[in-house]
């Protein structure tokens, strides 16, 4: 038979401040996880390398040349291949969807074995490109672009090495709350049209939702063509509306200097933090100037080029598949941002721990 509990208004009440004391104790924990320097987990067993690639050449497309945050990938695959001894090259381009169709074109002319759809570029604009390369032999592939656990992969690529965006989310939503005791009331704001802009917000909210029954927010589409126009007025505009608003949680940090205005101009410095994903070095010198970005999650970007042409030596060496990047999230706050560097750097901060170790897993080490 069976029993239908009741509960008293007094047991229901008493069962928030339970479920909010557990979703802090979480937040914080994870938190908490995340401030630890950066440890190695090997992507997959050692192989020869050297031996496997020296027949072999790499084209990468990153999303533009013109952003930081790509380059900085591009040069930690270069340093790579040179160290493994392999012919990578770089395609120049200004995120015109003509300048990647043409650098495909010329990877396929040129006999490249593997392309690169680097950091953010949407493959889906190019799948009748991407079509004839395969066809014609060329493995196409996509490094930091989708999230690991969320979304899938297309048919029409041979691979990717996938960045885990839902831990990154997870992690924004937890430090806010953590800082906060419970009570974050959030802009969240974040460019629609971007791949990774989906798993990164949907988990930012999916966590406050979990983890803290009195949080709220409200979430702005920025399009990343409209960040210099869009963003200051709109945040502007939030923050005069609600005075309790206490944080600004863009997906992406560089969305950071047009919120910073946004707060100064509705005099709000001191009360609203900036919490975001990136590690973008003006971001992280931002933090150690003043306080109004809080923390920022970022991770070393030289590492996520090794991992990507880890993966790409392993899927054109027929070594096993790489779906997750082994790149960890890290927080930077006030406490350890000038270990980023002064200026702050993409890379520093987050030690050096997977050059030997790449070096070891590819056969290279003396």
């Amino acid at each position: 038979m069976l029993k239908r509990a009741t509960l008293t208004a007094g047991a229901i009440a008493l069962a928030f401040p339970v479920a909010a004391q557990a979703g802090m104790d979480e937040a914080k924990a994870l938190v908490e996880t995340h401030r630890q320097l950066p440890g190695w987990e090997a992507p997959g067993e050692p192989f020869d390398a050297r031996a496997c690639m020296a027949d072999k050449k790499m084209f990468v497309i990153p999303l533009t040349n013109a952003n930081p945050f790509n380059a900085t990938i591009s040069q930690g695959m270069k340093q790579a291949a040179d160290m493994v001894g392999f012919e990578l090259t770089e395609w120049e381009n200004q995120m015109q969807p003509d300048q990647w169709i043409q650098g495909i074109a010329q990877a396929v002319q040129e006999g490249y074995d593997l392309i690169d759809l680097q950091g953010g570029l949407p493959p889906e604009f190019l799948v009748p490109q991407i079509t004839e390369a395969r066809a014609a032999g060329v493995k196409v592939t996509a490094t930091h672009n989708w999230d690991a656990t969320t979304q899938e992969v297309p048919d029409f690529m041979d691979g990717a090495a996938n960045t885990d965006y839902v831990t990154v989310g997870n992690i924004i939503a937890a430090w806010a709350i953590a800082q906060s005791e419970g009570n974050v009331n959030a802009v969240i704001l974040g460019p629609d049209e971007i791949t990774p802009t989906a798993p990164l917000r949907d988990a930012i909210m999916g966590y406050l939702d979990e983890h803290c029954p009195d949080c709220s927010y409200q979430y702005i589409n920025a399009p990343v063509t409209e960040w210099a126009t869009k963003i200051q007025p709109a945040v502007q505009s939030a923050l005069l509306a609600d005075s309790s608003i206490n944080y600004v949680l863009p997906v992406y940090d560089s969305m950071s200097q047009f919120i910073v205005p946004a707060i100064r101009i509705a005099g709000r410095e001191g009360d609203v933090k900036i919490v975001s994903y990136n590690g973008t070095p003006f971001v992280l010198d931002m933090m150690r100037d003043d306080d109004i970005v809080e923390m920022n999650v970022g991770e070393s970007l030289g590492w996520v080029g090794f991992a990507g042409v880890d993966a790409n030596m392993r899927l054109l060496c027929d070594e096993g598949t790489v779906t997750k990047l082994n790149t960890p999230a890290y927080i930077f706050d006030d406490s350890n941002v000038e270990t980023a560097g002064v200026p702050a750097t993409f890379n520093d901060g987050y030690g050096d721990v997977h050059i030997e170790e790449f070096r070891k897993l590819w056969g290279l080490a003396e």
